[in-house]
């Protein structure tokens, strides 16, 4: 950790470590809230905290900088919980065990909190410099932006003054961002009956493991494995043959998370075990021939389970081994109007055995509000069938693109003059707060911009040192180039 500090740029480099030491998952975003605004408050910086825990900094214009417009430089407080199956890690206590890996900052068997640490740790370093110039200040750290956008939903009219939002959740240098896609939470609500376990059965737990998993935004086009589908997909065509009959079913830790892991525990009888092992393995080889270029990884394995007191009836886990292989999950349809993006997807991001009933959290995204309804009318009509219920709840906007957009324009010129070529304008398949501040905000300039993220919300996750620095430098020249107030 002390190795990140001496990295450049220096000042943000040591606020990431020590973000990295503070646990901060969504929903425990307290402690570190309470650190910076403790070493604000002793800047003597304006510091406010909402009545939903968002965290605004308010710093004074730089002398000769008053006239200027004012700026929000924002970011999300909390980052995603995801390790490997044989890490001892809580994300609620212990810190963060970044490293420098090469050209990469990476963790050590979990998700690093680049995203979106890097740009909290900017903004940071922005309020506690004396010597970089920029017009009126204010931070903006938002809580619980990867498990509900409750602290973006929350935020009041008012409560800023700037006219201009730099967002820093964006995760390509070289890439400028003017909109996003909007989403809506999906729960399939899948109802269970019970029946006792027959005679002279074997109990065993089957587990999928090794995938890549990944942002269920940014990595939803390139084809990695959900470990939930292809669960699923083993089971509903070799259940009846062997006679498999579940008792638990479980997979996912996150709905915007594609699952890497998922595991099943179930009865069968003794005698069709070596049948059970041999399906497997060649089920394990399937996958490996058809992934073999995303999911090099990829691993099937069989153990012993203590017997279970119940089995699913036949009835209902026909229904939900038929729901489960019948959701549609990824890509749904690439864009027509910005090239090489994603317009709309599905994650199927997390299976639960809970009393008489399994849970299924989806997550749609989309960058038109029909190609979303298209989906949620497509899992209506699956859950009907199935005999079960869904429910669609956390339906955020996407950002509508503004191509007009002064702000966009000023990062545009400052990007080909500092680094003499031509960034890409884009639109991101991920959710992103802007579309959600428009609504307090509705004349609010946004932009979003950040550096080189690979493998968010996943174990893999790790940050490109140059871009960080050249996300840097970028940062700091838009803020000298804001235009007077008119």
């Amino acid at each position: 950790m002390a190795a990140l500090g001496a990295l450049y740029p220096q000042p943000l480099w040591q606020w990431f470590a020590q973000i990295c030491a503070i646990p901060h998952p969504s929903k425990h975003e307290q402690a570190l809230s309470q650190h910076i605004q403790a070493w604000a408050r002793g800047l003597g910086l304006n510091v406010l905290e909402d009545k939903v825990g968002n965290l605004i900094i308010k710093k004074p214009a730089t002398a000769g900088m008053e006239n200027r417009k004012a700026v929000v430089i924002q970011a999300h407080l909390d980052m995603v919980p995801q390790k490997n199956a044989d890490k001892v890690h809580d994300f609620t206590k212990d810190p963060i065990d970044a490293y420098i890996d090469g050209d990469w900052v990476t963790a050590n068997g979990t998700t690093l909190g680049a995203d979106n640490g890097i740009g909290m740790a900017s903004a940071l370093a922005i309020l506690g410099s004396s010597e970089i110039k920029h017009g009126p200040l204010e931070v903006l750290l938002t809580i619980d932006e990867e498990a509900g956008m409750t602290g973006a939903f929350g935020l009041q009219p008012g409560i800023l003054q700037a006219e201009i939002l730099i967002n820093t959740d964006s995760e390509q240098e070289g890439e400028i961002y003017m909109g996003c896609a909007g989403g809506v939470d999906a729960e399939f609500s899948v109802p269970l009956n019970w029946q006792t376990v027959p005679a002279n059965s074997a109990a065993v737990t089957l587990s999928l493991s090794g995938l890549k998993g990944g942002h269920s935004g940014v990595n939803i086009h390139l084809g990695r494995g959900n470990a939930n589908k292809l669960l699923a997909r083993f089971l509903v065509t070799e259940a009846r043959e062997l006679q498999l009959q579940l008792s638990d079913l479980s997979g996912g830790s996150l709905r915007n998370a594609i699952p890497r892991e998922a595991t099943v525990t179930l009865c069968l009888p003794a005698a069709k075990l070596d049948l059970l092992q041999q399906k497997l393995q060649r089920f394990e080889q399937l996958v490996q021939q058809e992934l073999a270029v995303v999911e090099p990884a990829i691993k099937l394995s069989m153990s012993d389970a203590a017997m279970p007191t119940q089995v699913m009836a036949d009835a209902s886990q026909q229904a939900l081994l038929n729901l489960l292989h019948a959701c549609p999950n990824g890509v749904m349809r690439m864009s027509d109007d910005v090239p090489g993006v994603t317009e709309t997807s599905l994650n199927m991001g997390v299976i639960s055995t809970e009393g008489d009933k399994v849970q299924v959290l989806c997550l749609i995204r989309s960058l038109i509000d029909s190609g979303r309804e298209h989906v949620e009318t497509m899992l209506a009509s699956l859950a009907e069938l199935a005999g079960a219920e869904v429910s669609f709840s956390g339906a955020y906007p996407g950002w509508k693109p503004e191509p007009d957009s002064p702000v966009m324009k000023i990062v545009n010129d400052t990007y080909q003059d500092i680094y003499q070529k031509q960034p890409v304008i884009m639109v991101i398949h991920a959710g992103l707060e802007c579309g959600l501040f428009k609504k307090p905000y509705p004349e609010m300039d946004m932009v979003s911009i950040g550096p080189t993220i690979r493998y968010p919300h996943g174990p893999d996750e790790m940050v490109n040192i140059e871009t960080v620095g050249q996300y840097w430098q970028l940062l700091l020249a838009v803020l000298e180039r804001i235009p007077v107030k008119a």
